[in-house]
């Protein structure tokens, strides 16, 4: 038997840890005491230890570590691991999606954007729409991105593309369609042919990944403002060149199109 200060020595948990553990029916004493509650620990309990102890620098809630700890299942154990690192992995793109706009934002001169007033014509794609929350759109834009590349293969004529409601940014849900252009549109599971309306649009280019894209969006808000205009429709998006056509990031370019109207 070990002393819980040897214990403490050998696991790096420290004894105030583990007494909190063992109140927390998390990892209890091979033997306590009866009559001086002295707790004393076993060898075999040092792995155990030290699973609780990475999985605690995950941040992994104590709910979560007991029911690790006590399912037999191998494999049910990897899942329930799995599911918390794949949750730390959309917190840390969170965390780098702000940084990269801070950044950008913190610059003492920040880039200028070129901006073109463009009259797009009507056309009609192939294209997938849903109403969906604001955190939901980049599972779902891979999703139906793959979707639709499936469906139309070699039939596509241009870049993908999307538009964006404008509920989507002010109540956090709306309307979200993502396209590919192709001359012979068709309907196929969630693709159906839709036809986008035309346009007066203020276009801009957004260089590099999409985390910080609303930087942009705030300085071609600027240039509408500032030229008298006003936005009328849902915002669009072209991935002219995207992570399907490259693997650097910095060779990435997102069109951003306000349809607008001007103010009298």
């Amino acid at each position: 038997m070990l002393t819980i200060g040897e214990f403490s020595r050998l696991t790096h948990l420290s004894v105030r840890t583990l007494r909190r553990y063992h109140e927390g029916a998390l990892l209890e004493p091979a033997v306590v005491d009866d009559g001086t509650g002295y707790r004393y620990y076993s060898v075999e309990q040092i792995p155990s230890a030290q699973v609780i102890n990475r999985l605690r620098e995950l941040d992994v809630p104590l709910s979560d570590v007991q029911r690790i700890l006590r399912t037999p299942d191998p494999g049910v154990r990897s899942a329930l691991v799995g599911e918390h690192l794949r949750r730390l992995e959309e917190q840390l793109d969170r965390t780098r999606a702000a940084v990269t706009s801070l950044r950008r934002l913190l610059a003492p001169d920040p880039a200028p954007i070129e901006v073109e007033l463009r009259a797009e014509p009507a056309r009609t794609v192939a294209a997938i729409e849903a109403v969906i929350g604001d955190r939901e759109v980049e599972t779902w834009f891979a999703g139906a991105m793959a979707e639709l590349e499936a469906a139309v293969g070699d039939g596509v004529s241009g870049p993908p593309g999307g538009t964006y409601d404008n509920a989507l940014f002010e109540e956090g849900r709306g309307r979200v369609l993502v396209y590919l252009p192709t001359a012979a549109p068709l309907r196929t599971g969630r693709v159906h042919s839709e036809t986008l309306p035309a346009a007066e649009l203020a276009v801009t280019t957004h260089v590099g990944e999409h985390d910080g894209v609303e930087v942009t969006y705030g300085q071609l808000g600027t240039w509408v403002v500032e030229n008298a205009m006003s936005v009328a429709g849902p915002v669009r998006e072209v991935y002219r060149v995207g992570p399907r056509d490259t693997s650097d990031p910095a060779a990435w370019r997102t069109e951003i199109g306000w349809p607008v109207f001007r103010v009298t």
